[in-house]
């Protein structure tokens, strides 16, 4: 795009969850949309009113934009309802920033709703079919992932202890989390002995299956100086698209994120030391072994002994999905939306038991489809700008 958007310049200045778990019946996820704009509104102090930007996806509402647009009552808003996965509404935000600074939009809402868990994947999900792999019957997308996880055991010598590791660490953090779905302790050894999904991932290996919904409040930075919380700066943000179907990957051990994250550093001013608390899409145990390499937290194919460390568990040296994430928290499918709603709330330090000390810079990153889509975010606190 042309149009130039100043580090800092767009906030963050609401955000929320709607019901999480498994709702109501009745509830779709459109309902859950709005649910999660009107309390992301109240949590920075706007109403209906103030909006005029929609940007939205889902599996289960072909025409999302419309849909919200319509429910809300917003018929004159500018909307956007790009589907790249998981990584959406990291991408929501990027276009978002360019909306408002054209002046397309003065305050945009960012949302995502799904009934996944009470409708069952198989009605929820998009089609799945490709001609490259559906002859070979795989079961997708944990087949996709469980590749990913073979070639890093076998090129770099990762463990099934060390992916174990990623969900140990998720789950203790889940239970300094109130809102999260899973309430007990977990062991590598409970991981290990779980039922086998795609070898070598167990079903502790991949993420839950929820409904869920939630939002975000963003408009400029000048704007967000009087609203009714501290504002999250977007310091910088970056998309990167690398295949569609696992196969076409250029190197299993690789995605996109490494591009993506290069640029979102360099868009912020910043590097991977300064970030205090991490945001990771993690749908399988493979993904957070995968990002942390690429975005430069520690080397390529060091991940699984980074993470066995205890690095990223609640006492380590680096917070990462600090609210449980996908794998104890929550999964309504398409997870970005969460990820970018527990980095606001972490830098606003608004997260109890779980928050992450003197936190500033957040790192946001979102995946979509089977390792294909990849959205780095870097968020900062006022005093970053």
């Amino acid at each position: 795009m042309s149009i130039s958007v100043e580090r800092g310049a767009t906030a963050i200045v609401g955000a929320a969850e709607s019901e999480l778990g498994q709702v109501a019946a009745g509830y779709g996820p459109i309902d859950l949309m709005a649910q999660g704009v009107v309390r992301a509104l109240d949590d920075c102090g706007l109403g209906l009113r103030d909006v005029d930007g929609i940007f939205c996806a889902t599996t289960q509402a072909r025409l999302a934009g419309l849909a919200l647009a319509e429910y809300l009552g917003l018929p004159e808003a500018y909307i956007d309802s790009t589907s790249t996965g998981g990584s959406s509404f990291l991408g929501h935000v990027l276009k978002a920033q360019y909306a408002i600074a054209s002046g397309a939009c003065e305050v945009a809402v960012v949302a995502y709703g799904s009934t996944q868990r009470s409708l069952g994947r198989k009605n929820t999900s998009a089609s799945e079919r490709n001609p490259y792999e559906s002859p070979f019957r795989p079961f997708l997308p944990p087949t996709a992932y469980a590749l990913a996880a073979a070639r890093h055991m076998y090129q770099f010598g990762t463990t099934r202890e060390q992916l174990a590791q990623v969900a140990v660490a998720a789950r203790r953090w889940a239970l300094l989390n109130p809102k999260a779905w899973e309430k007990t302790p977990l062991t590598v050894e409970e991981v290990l002995s779980s039922r086998m999904v795609s070898y070598p991932l167990t079903v502790r290996d991949c993420c839950l299956v929820t409904d869920g919904g939630g939002a975000l409040v963003l408009t400029s930075a000048a704007r967000a100086r009087n609203l009714k919380k501290p504002p999250v700066h977007v310091l910088g943000a970056a998309h990167v698209t690398t295949h569609l179907s696992i196969s076409n990957m250029p190197d299993l051990t690789v995605t996109g994120a490494r591009r993506s994250g290069e640029l979102a550093y360099a868009r912020a001013g910043i590097g991977p030391r300064d970030v205090d608390v991490v945001e990771l899409y993690d749908a399988f145990t493979i993904n957070t072994v995968l990002f942390l390499e690429d975005l430069g937290f520690c080397a390529k194919g060091e991940g699984g002994e980074f993470v066995a460390g205890g690095a990223i568990a609640p006492g380590g040296s680096l917070p990462v999905n600090t609210n449980g994430g996908g794998l104890s928290y929550c999964h309504p499918g398409m997870y970005g939306i969460f990820l970018l709603v527990e980095a606001v709330r972490q830098l606003r330090g608004e997260c109890g038991a779980r928050q992450a000390q003197d936190a500033d810079i957040a790192l946001v990153h979102g995946n979509g489809g089977v390792l294909s889509s990849q959205s780095t975010i870097v968020l900062g606190t006022a005093g970053t700008v």
